[in-house]
C-alpha cells in the first residue's frame, strides 16, 4: 500500500517529504520558499493543508487568491498581514506609512510597491522573533497583481529570517507567476496510488482493467477521481456510463471536474442555486453580506442542500469546496442572473466602508452604459492609485470607459486606462485602450497625452529612434495647449534619442534639441528640469563651447533643489539619467557625476523607489570604478543586481562589464558583450554599440592586445551616438600608437582635443594631455605626461592617474631612463594591485621586470574575504547604524543584517561592532588580490 503520513493523502510521499524538509529548516531558524505547481485538482491545496497541520510551534498565515477579487489592490496582502498588524507601529516610519496607505488605513502619496514589500518583510520578521512564521498562499495565480508582486519581492529577499513561504500555483494559468523561485512540480498520482484512491472512494474493489482505464482518463488527478466517483458505486463504474454521464469524462481534466460540479447544481432548489451564485460573485466570503444580498433578492438563505451536495461550507465565512465549484456556479449562470446578483451585492455593500467593491459590483450589474456607474468606477480607480495599485486602477478605468455613455468622457477614461496599463507593464492592453481613445473625441491636451503614450509604448518595445518623432509631435501639441508637460516631453524626446544612440539625422538628438529650443514651450514647473533641457539642447545644437557652461548652470539646482513631495522626487529621479549622461560624456566631470548619482541613491532610498534605485546604484558604482575603489563599486553593483532580481527587472549589465574590463576579466566580459552587441543590432540601440566599443577598448588595452583594442575602440567612435565617443577616443589613441597606426591616432587625437576643450575639468585636460603625449616628441611628451598625472589627480580620476603612471613609465623605460621608469611603474603597479585592476597590474609587472625589479604576488586567504554585501553591511555598522536602519537602507530585514554581521565577525576574527572600523581597514573584499613589489639589489 502506498500512503502518506496523513491517512487521506495517498501517493504523496515525495511532496510531503519536501514540505517536511521546509518545516525542519524553518524550525532551525532558516528561510525557505517553495512554489507548488500543477493543474487544477492535482492536490496543491491539500498539500498546503498538510504542511499547516504539521506546523506545530509555528505561526501560520494564509492568503487565498480569488479570481473575482483580482482587481482590488492589496486585497490578498491585507488578508495575509491582518494577524500581524498589531506590530505595525514598530515598523520604521516610511514602511509603516507605506503599509497604512496601501491598506487604506491612512491617506497619503501612493506608496512604492517595493517599499510596501520591505514593510511586509519587516512585519513578518518581527512576528518570527517569538515563533517561526509559515506563509501559505493558495491559488497564487489569482492574487491581485500588486499583492503577488509584493509577496514575490518578499520571497526573493528572505535569507536569514525564520520565515517560510509556500505558494500553490495552478498551471497553465499561473505559469509565469513567481518564475525562478524554487518549485515543487505536482503531477498526477501513479497508477497504484490513484487506483487505491478510486477504490477507497467507491467503497469496493474494481476490476484492474476498469480501474486503470478510469485512472488513465483522469490523468491521476485526485480531485477528478474523487469527484467523478462521488455517489457512484464500484458496480456502477464496472458496467460503464450512461449517456447522462458520458460528457463529464470528455475533455481536459479540469473541465471534466467543473462539468461534474455543474451537473450537481441542477438538482438543487432554485433559491439554493441563487444563494451559491451570490457566494460565487462575492469573493470575501462574508456570510452576513450574503444574507443581506439574499434578502434584497427576496430569497431565504438555505444552504443545506448545497452543503449536503459537498459544494460549499457555510459558517461565519463562506467557502467553496474547491475553486472549480465557484467557477462552475458563476459561469453556469445566465448573464441576467449574474447581473441581478451583482446588483444585490452592490446594494448590500457598505458605501463608506467598502466603496470600491460596491462600485465594482455596480459595474458588473450594469446591462448597458451608465454614467453613474462609470463615475463610481473612476473614483474607485483614484483610490486604487492612491494605494499604489496601478494594475487595479487600469482595470477599473477600463471598465469605467466600457460603461460610459458619452463619447467625450469615454475617450478621456479610455486614455487614462491606457496610461495606467502602460505604467503597470501591460503595453499590449495599453495599445488596445489607446485605440479606443483615439476613436473618441479628445481635447487638445488629451490628444497630446495619447501621442506621448504611443511613443512611450514604442520606445519600451524597441529602444530605436522611431519614438522620437512621436514624442516631438506630442511636445508640440502640449505647447499649443499651453501645458507644462511640453518641456518635460521635449526632454523625454531628447532622452529617447540619446539612449537610442543617434545624434544626427532627422530623428536624432540634435534635431530634437533644435525643435525644443524653438518651441516656445512654457515652463515645466521645475526650474532644474528647464535648465537641464536648455543645457542639453545647447550641447546638441551649438556644441560643447555653449552647452557645457549651460549644463553647469543646471548642476547646482539638480544637486540642491528642494523636493517637497514624493511626486517631485520621482520626477527628479527621471531627470537624473539624462543629466548624468551629459555630465559624464561631455562635461567630463567626475565630481558632478558623484554628486548627482549619490543624491539619486539617497532619494531613491528615502522614498523607497526600488525601481529607480538599481540604475542610481549603477551610476554611483561607475563613480567608484573611476575612483579606483573597485570594492565599493562591486558592492553597489551587487546590490543593484540583487534589487533588480527581487523586483523582476533585468539586471544592469553595463556596470558589470565596465568593472570586468578594468579588472581585466576577459572571460566574464566576453559573453555579456556579445549578447549586448546582438541586442543592439536587433533593436537599433546604436548607443549600446558605442558602450561595448569603449568597454572592449579598456579591456584589450589592459591585456596589451592592442590590435583588438584598436578595432573595438573604432566601433565606439564611429557610432553616431551621444555617449562614449570621447572615452572611446582615449582608448583608440593608445591602441593606435601601440599598433603603429599613427594617422589613425592623430585623427582621433584631433577629435578628442576638440571634444575636451570646453570641459574645464581635470579629467578632460588629463585625457587630452596624455593622448597628446603618446604622439609627442621627447621633451614635450615628458611635460605632457606630468601634466596629465596632475590633471587626473585634480579631477579625482584615480584609474587614469594609475594608467598615466604606467604609460609614462613604459615611455621612460623605452627611453632607457630605468630609474625614473621604475618609480612610475612601481606607483602604477601598486595602485592597480590595490584596486585591483589585474590586467593593468600585470602590464606594469612585466614592465618592472624589464627594468630589473621583481614582483611578488600574495594571495589573500579565501576564508577572510568579505562578499560585497558583507562589506556593505559591515561598513554601515562601523558607522554606528543599527541593524534596523541598515536593513531599511539596503532593503533587507534586520535578521539578514545580523546574519551577515556574524559572518563578518568570523572572517575578521572579531566579536563586536567596536572592532569593525579597525578590522575593515585591512579586510579584503571578494575579487581583490594583493600584489607587492620587491626591488632587486
Amino acid at each position: 500500500m502506498i500512503s502518506s503520513p496523513l491517512p487521506h493523502l495517498v501517493g504523496r510521499r515525495r511532496e510531503c517529504a519536501a514540505l517536511d524538509d521546509l518545516l525542519a529548516g524553518l524550525r532551525e531558524g532558516g528561510s525557505r520558499v517553495l512554489v507548488a505547481r500543477g493543474e487544477a485538482g492535482i492536490g496543491k491545496s491539500v498539500l498546503l493543508k498538510y504542511v499547516a497541520a504539521q506546523a506545530s510551534r509555528v505561526k501560520v498565515a494564509w492568503a487565498h487568491g480569488i479570481e473575482a477579487d483580482m482587481e482590488l489592490p492589496y486585497a490578498s496582502l491585507h488578508q495575509l498581514c491582518a494577524p500581524f498588524l498589531d506590530e505595525l507601529d514598530e515598523l520604521p516610519e516610511p514602511q509603516r506609512e507605506a503599509l497604512r496607505v496601501a491598506f487604506g488605513m491612512a491617506a497619503g502619496d501612493p506608496p512604492d510597491r517595493f517599499l510596501v514589500g520591505l514593510a511586509v518583510l519587516t512585519l513578518l520578521t518581527r512576528a518570527s522573533e517569538s515563533r517561526p512564521v509559515l506563509v501559505l498562499v493558495d491559488d497564487a495565480q489569482w492574487l491581485d497583481q500588486v499583492s503577488l508582486q509584493t509577496l514575490e519581492f518578499v520571497a526573493r529577499r528572505l535569507l536569514a529570517e525564520a520565515v517560510a513561504m509556500v505558494f500553490a500555483v495552478r498551471d497553465p494559468d499561473g505559469q509565469d507567476a513567481l518564475h525562478g523561485l524554487p518549485a515543487l512540480r505536482i503531477g498526477g498520482l501513479d497508477t497504484v496510488a490513484a487506483g487505491e484512491l478510486l477504490e477507497t472512494a467507491v467503497g469496493g474493489q474494481l476490476e484492474k482493467r476498469v480501474r486503470d482505464r478510469f485512472v488513465a482518463e483522469m490523468g491521476g488527478n485526485p480531485l477528478a477521481l474523487l469527484e467523478f466517483s462521488r455517489g457512484r458505486s464500484a458496480a456502477e463504474l464496472a458496467y460503464g456510463l450512461d449517456s447522462a454521464n458520458l460528457r463529464s469524462v470528455q475533455g481536459p481534466v479540469a473541465s471534466r471536474v467543473e462539468r461534474d460540479f455543474a451537473s450537481r447544481l441542477g438538482s438543487l432548489p432554485a433559491a439554493t442555486r441563487t444563494l451559491l451564485l451570490i457566494a460565487a460573485a462575492e469573493p470575501v466570503g462574508d456570510a452576513r453580506l450574503l444574507v443581506r444580498a439574499a434578502a434584497s433578492l427576496k430569497i431565504t438563505p438555505n444552504a443545506a442542500p448545497a452543503k449536503a451536495a459537498g459544494l460549499i461550507e457555510f459558517g461565519e465565512s463562506v467557502r467553496f469546496r474547491h475553486p472549480l465549484v465557484r467557477s462552475a456556479v458563476y459561469h453556469g449562470a445566465g448573464p441576467a442572473e449574474r447581473r441581478a446578483v451583482h446588483r444585490a451585492l452592490a446594494e448590500a455593500t457598505d458605501p463608506v466602508l467598502d466603496p470600491d467593491r460596491r462600485a465594482w459590483h455596480s459595474a458588473q450589474a450594469a446591462d448597458g452604459p451608465d454614467e453613474e456607474v462609470a463615475a463610481g468606477l473612476e473614483r474607485a480607480a483614484g483610490r486604487a492609485r492612491q494605494r499604489g495599485g496601478i494594475a487595479a486602477e487600469a482595470v477599473l478605468l477600463e471598465r469605467a470607459a466600457e460603461v460610459t455613455p458619452d463619447p467625450w468622457p469615454r475617450g478621456r477614461r479610455a486614455l487614462a486606462a491606457a496610461e495606467a496599463h502602460f505604467s503597470a507593464a501591460a503595453p499590449d492592453r495599453a495599445t488596445e485602450l489607446a485605440t479606443v481613445a483615439e476613436l473618441c473625441p479628445l481635447s487638445t491636451l488629451d490628444r497630446a497625452r495619447l501621442a506621448r503614450l504611443r511613443a512611450r509604448i514604442l520606445f519600451a518595445r524597441s529602444r530605436s529612434d522611431e519614438a522620437a518623432p512621436l514624442l516631438l509631435e506630442a511636445a508640440a501639441q502640449f505647447t499649443a495647449a499651453g501645458s507644462p508637460l511640453a518641456r518635460e516631453t521635449y526632454l523625454e524626446a531628447v532622452s529617447a534619442t540619446i539612449f537610442a544612440g543617434r545624434v544626427h539625422g532627422p530623428t536624432g538628438a540634435r534635431a530634437a534639441a533644435i525643435a525644443a529650443r524653438g518651441s516656445g514651450a512654457p515652463p515645466s514647473g521645475s526650474k532644474a528640469a528647464d535648465l537641464l533641457l536648455d543645457g542639453v539642447a545647447a550641447l546638441l545644437a551649438d556644441g560643447c563651447e555653449t552647452g557645457v557652461p549651460a549644463l553647469h548652470a543646471a548642476l547646482d539646482l539638480l544637486a540642491h533643489e528642494e523636493l517637497v513631495t514624493r511626486e517631485a522626487t520621482v520626477r527628479w529621479l527621471l531627470l537624473a539619467p539624462v543629466a548624468l549622461e551629459a555630465f559624464i560624456h561631455y562635461a567630463w566631470d567626475l565630481h558632478a557625476w558623484d554628486t548627482l548619482s549619490s543624491r539619486a541613491v539617497r532619494l531613491a532610498r528615502d522614498i523607497g523607489a526600488l525601481g529607480a534605485l538599481p540604475p542610481a546604484l549603477v551610476y554611483a558604482g561607475g563613480v567608484h570604478i573611476h575612483y579606483g575603489d573597485f570594492a565599493e563599486a562591486a558592492r553597489m553593483i551587487d546590490e543593484a543586481d540583487a534589487l533588480a532580481a527581487a523586483t523582476g527587472h533585468a539586471p544592469h549589465k553595463y556596470a558589470t562589464l565596465v568593472l570586468a574590463a578594468w579588472r581585466g576579466e576577459a572571460d566574464v566580459a566576453a559573453g555579456i558583450i556579445e549578447e549586448a552587441r546582438q541586442r543592439a543590432e536587433q533593436r537599433g540601440e546604436v548607443g549600446l554599440l558605442g558602450a561595448t566599443g569603449y568597454i572592449q577598448g579598456v579591456l584589450f588595452n589592459g591585456l596589451a592586445r592592442y590590435q583588438e583594442a584598436l578595432e573595438a575602440a573604432r566601433t565606439g567612435i564611429e557610432h553616431d551616438g551621444f555617449n562614449f565617443t570621447g572615452l572611446s577616443l582615449v582608448e583608440h589613441v593608445e591602441a593606435a600608437t601601440r599598433c603603429g597606426e599613427l594617422d589613425q591616432a592623430r585623427a582621433s587625437l584631433a577629435r578628442l582635443v576638440e571634444l575636451t576643450r570646453a570641459a574645464d575639468s581635470g579629467w578632460a585636460r588629463g585625457a587630452s594631455a596624455r593622448s597628446q603625449a603618446l604622439l609627442a616628441d621627447d621633451d614635450e611628451a615628458d611635460r605632457l605626461y606630468r601634466t596629465a598625472i596632475e590633471e587626473f589627480r585634480r579631477g579625482g580620476v584615480t584609474v587614469e592617474v594609475a594608467r598615466t603612471h604606467l604609460l609614462y613609465g613604459e615611455w621612460l623605460r623605452r627611453g632607457n631612463r630605468r630609474s625614473l621608469a621604475r618609480e612610475h611603474l612601481r606607483t602604477a603597479h601598486e595602485m592597480f594591485a590595490a584596486m585591483p585592476a589585474h590586467a593593468f597590474a600585470e602590464r606594469a609587472r612585466r614592465e618592472l621586470l624589464a627594468t630589473g625589479e621583481h614582483v611578488r604576488v600574495r594571495e589573500s586567504t579565501p576564508t577572510s574575504v568579505l562578499t560585497p554585501q558583507e562589506s556593505q553591511v559591515a561598513s554601515l555598522a562601523a558607522e554606528g547604524m543599527t541593524n534596523a536602519k541598515i536593513g531599511a537602507e539596503l532593503f533587507i530585514s534586520p535578521h539578514t543584517v545580523e546574519w551577515h554581521l556574524r559572518k563578518v565577525y568570523t572572517k575578521l576574527g572579531i566579536n563586536s561592532r567596536r572592532a569593525l572600523p579597525g578590522a575593515l581597514a585591512s579586510a579584503p573584499v571578494e575579487g581583490s588580490r594583493d600584489e607587492g613589489t620587491v626591488r632587486s639589489g
